[in-house]
């Protein structure tokens, strides 16, 4: 299988991922993309409510070092069942 990327590593990339505007969900996405890198600090996380407050989404900025790292958060995040998307 192919590596093929635009990307050139290591790079600044952002990660968002929304759901329901519940209990600390930013803490559980900061939780799940620091079991794969550790580049994760208070200033690289933004949060954003919904217009109505129901969802929110996080962004959070990490230095991603390969596409297997990247693929890897992102199946991480998609597989939890209090994420409803990941971009």
């Amino acid at each position: 299988m192919s590596e093929e990327t635009l990307l050139e590593f290591p790079c600044q990339f952002p990660i968002k991922a929304m759901g329901k505007s519940n209990l600390e969900l930013d803490l559980l996405v900061i939780d799940i993309i620091r079991r794969h890198t550790d580049s994760v600090t208070q200033d690289s996380v933004t949060t954003r409510p919904s217009k109505n407050g129901t969802y929110v989404s996080i962004t959070v900025t990490i230095t991603a070092t390969s596409k297997p790292q990247l693929d890897a958060i992102y199946q991480d995040l998609s597989g939890h069942p209090h994420i409803l998307m990941v971009l």
